[in-house]
């Protein structure tokens, strides 16, 4: 195998694990990444003496390629995982449900909480469970399902407006960024079967206990230095030639394999259209907005880690007091997905709408203390009806050169673990490549 290292280009949840992996093999590595840090769209930043996340990223126990990077990069502590999936479900008007795994094995382990879900009546209940039976028996990876959205299938068996609303958006929006009417059937069967329908510990929640940029920064960059790994800060790769070899900060650089790690805008760029002849496609994926907003007040208006709303524009909120280094108060983030609606709202506007949200699910005497929002516009692909036809394999038509991300076809959702299981196969490819001498 040749000395010189492999080439990564992108320093997000995929380019690092594929580093980590190819160096445990004894492989060099060298990781180019454009930013200033490693970790992606998963970073903090610092602000008023406070670590921000940039927003709240969550896992779940079924994750086990993400799980496994954690592994590799992060200290014992520095993620928590819930011993049984337990939700609470607020509402403005002050009723709540609970959703709680029953000691049952899967899939009968969510069928009482659901059968007994407060938020819902009985009919819808019922319906809930069968429609939960249905989906068990779909093919996530049916082509067929990739041309049909959620919603239709929801109606199709008999998913009302409030069960929609109560249940289903609850997770088909923050897995998948979209509404469940404009969803594909297939992403959504697979969250749903590999999530809350299969193994009976499989959703149990999982958050950091240290800012994103301690788990996803610094512990990385630490993690591929001690395994004889290289990576470049701020070192931006404008190009992918023949060799194969990569264009950086205007140097050109020969590397017996690349990996192309970066979100599918960039990588359509860089990528040549010899060894991507369907890259101008990978437009069509398109991208959806997450907006965090993030809440301090003087004192504790809520003694849950986090819960679920609906009939709200909160969605899903987070105590980041501990993490961001808050000593008196509280310290919220209200996580936003499919927030096309709030993406260009200005923060006057948005505290005006979030603030009273929150102070109807959480009635006290807090006072706020600061309010501000964080951004991110392109934060997944657009998990539509049609977008799986054009998410592409890791190997492309070069040998040597292979994509990684979570846009790339891996099976799951644009998520972290999608991200990890994509630099994982392209890391297996990298190797499979240079055992067999393949010349570069």
């Amino acid at each position: 195998m040749s000395a010189a290292p492999v080439a990564i280009v992108g320093g997000g949840l995929a380019g690092i694990a594929a580093a980590v992996a190819l160096a445990e093999a004894g492989l060099p590595v060298t990781v180019y990444e454009a930013r200033p840090r490693l970790g992606g769209a998963t970073h903090s930043f610092r602000r008023d003496g406070l670590t921000v996340d940039n927003g709240q990223h969550v896992f779940l126990r079924c994750c086990t390629a993400y799980r496994g990077l954690l592994d590799r990069i992060a200290a014992p502590g520095q993620v928590r995982v819930q011993d049984r999936f337990d939700v609470r479900v607020l509402t403005p008007a002050g009723r709540a449900g609970r959703l709680r795994r029953a000691a049952l094995p899967g899939p009968f382990h969510m069928m009482p909480t659901i059968a007994a879900y407060s938020l819902l009546g009985p009919a819808d209940r019922l319906r809930a469970v069968r429609a939960s039976a249905a989906l068990t028996r779909l093919d996530p990876s049916d082509p067929a399902l990739d041309r049909v959205a959620l919603g239709t299938w929801l109606a199709a068996h008999g998913q009302r407006a409030p069960a929609r609303e109560a249940l289903w958006e609850l997770f088909t929006v923050a897995a998948l960024n979209v509404p469940s009417g404009e969803a594909a059937l297939g992403p959504a069967a697979k969250v749903f079967q590999t999530a809350l329908l299969g193994r009976a510990d499989a959703a149990d929640i999982g958050i950091p206990a240290v800012p994103l940029g301690v788990l996803h920064g610094t512990g990385a960059l630490a993690a591929i230095r001690r395994r004889g790994g290289e990576v470049r800060l701020s070192a931006k790769v404008t190009a992918v030639e023949r060799g194969p070899a990569i264009i950086v900060d205007g140097a050109r650089v020969a590397a017996p394999a690349v990996i192309v790690a970066t979100p599918h805008e960039q990588a359509a760029r860089i990528t040549p259209r010899d060894a991507a002849p369907d890259r101008d496609r990978w437009s069509g994926l398109g991208a959806e907005p997450i907006v965090n907003v993030h809440a301090i007040f003087d004192r504790p208006v809520t003694a849950l880690p986090f819960a679920a709303v609906v009939g709200s524009p909160v969605q899903w909120v987070f105590d980041k007091t501990h993490v961001a280094g808050l000593d008196r108060g509280q310290y919220l983030t209200v996580s936003v997905s499919a927030a096309s609606r709030w993406i260009d709202m200005p923060v006057a506007k948005l505290q005006a709408e979030f603030v009273p949200a929150l102070e109807q699910l959480f009635p006290t005497r807090a006072r706020l203390m600061d309010f501000f929002v964080t951004k991110e516009r392109r934060a997944t692909f657009r998990q539509s009806p049609g977008s799986g036809a054009l998410r592409p394999r890791a190997a492309t038509r070069w040998p040597g050169l292979y994509l990684a991300g979570a846009w790339t076809n891996t099976g799951w959702p644009d998520t972290m673990e999608g991200a990890v299981r994509s630099g994982l196969e392209a890391a297996r490819l990298v190797r499979r490549h240079l055992r067999q001498g393949i010349p570069t």
